[in-house]
């Protein structure tokens, strides 16, 4: 699926800005096949370009989305540009906020060496996001209600173990008599599993809740299960949704645009598989950055811009070639929906 570039004030190619002007922002997000994934983040680019006010701000994608970050990157170094901040546009920084971006990041500058490039933190957990899913929950009436959050799996213990931080947070915020996580992909329990978990404990009520940007088929595929899980027990979900292009969720981008001006950059690491070994994973320890599972991001870092506006290495044509979704690789729901089965030696991959 090709997104519509997002608009921004560029200079004629070759113009030079003046040096003290801000620098620009690559909001790097990670893409889906849906549409309305697609919209909501442009929503959320018009959101910190009105914070932002004189700062070209632009947003690209790691995969499955256009424009890719790297062809962006591409058009402001065309565009006379002198510096950009290059942000992760994601919740959970696994390898795609470790590894791929910062991939993103050195493939372009080996382009333009001219155009300094600073990395920014993925947007991690804050109370202002808690407090944006908090209120979902507070206002659909389920204060109270067991929760179970939902969040976007990796291979990154650390990543997956954010996750249970983000749940244990909002069920502080919203009074939950019980708390507990699942995910879309890639690691367990999956979204089926969590939801049996509370009709085995003889829940016949309780809310669920997103820890995710913006809708998407990930989305869309955990509220198919939802839908089953009621079907077959018997039991009501409180469906409250998920982030959303928020204001707040805008604000937070534009604290991470300031750090990365600032310096202040700091990706928590302490305990993820690049810098410590874990079992079956122990070879990603220390591995270079870009080394991740998409060929999909490697192919947007790489992108150059023709004369014509097209990418290069980044191209339409090979983007949709290998055009895939996370939950093509679920291991325990493949067959479910018609998605590969991948063994461990893939799953190392992630």
């Amino acid at each position: 699926m090709s997104a519509t570039p997002s608009p921004g004030p560029p200079a004629a190619a070759g113009s030079h800005p003046v040096p003290d002007a801000p620098p620009a922002l690559v909001m790097v997000a990670h893409g889906s096949r849906s549409a309305a994934s697609e919209e909501e983040m442009e929503a959320l680019r018009a959101e910190v370009a009105a914070a932002l006010p004189g700062v070209d701000v632009r947003l690209g994608y790691l995969e499955m989305s256009l424009p890719s970050a790297g062809t962006v990157i591409d058009g402001l170094a065309g565009a006379g540009c002198r510096r950009a901040v290059v942000l992760p546009v994601i919740l959970l920084a696994g390898g795609h906020g470790k590894s791929d971006v910062p991939a993103v990041v050195l493939a372009a500058q080996a382009r333009h060496p001219q155009l300094e490039l600073s990395l920014g933190n993925p947007l991690g957990i804050s109370s202002d996001l808690v407090a944006i899913l908090g209120a979902r929950v507070l206002d659909a009436g389920a204060g109270g209600l067991p929760l179970l959050l939902i969040g976007r799996g990796t291979s990154d213990p650390d990543a997956n173990g954010d996750a249970h931080k983000v749940a244990r947070l909002v069920a502080e915020w919203t009074g939950a008599s019980f708390v507990h996580t699942a995910f879309t992909g890639v690691t367990t329990p999956m979204v089926a599993e969590g939801l049996d978990v509370f009709a085995r404990l003889g829940h016949d009520r309780l809310a669920v809740a997103f820890w995710f940007l913006a809708d998407g088929l990930l989305v869309q595929r955990a509220r198919s299960d939802i839908a089953e899980f009621r079907r077959r027990r018997g039991v009501e979900v409180v469906d409250v949704g998920y982030l959303g292009p928020d204001v707040r969720v805008a604000q937070r981008v534009v604290q991470r645009y300031r750090e990365a001006i600032e310096g202040t950059t700091s990706v928590n690491c302490d305990t993820c598989a690049y810098r410590a070994p874990w079992p079956g994973i122990e070879e990603r320890a220390g591995a270079a950055i870009g080394v991740g599972h998409s060929a999909l991001a490697a192919a947007h870092r790489h992108a150059t811009v023709h004369p014509d506006g097209g990418a290069g290495g980044g191209s339409q044509a090979s983007h949709h070639a290998g055009d895939h979704d996370h939950a093509d690789h679920d291991r325990t729901e493949g067959a479910d929906h018609g998605h590969a089965d991948y063994d461990g030696a893939e799953r190392r991959q992630w």
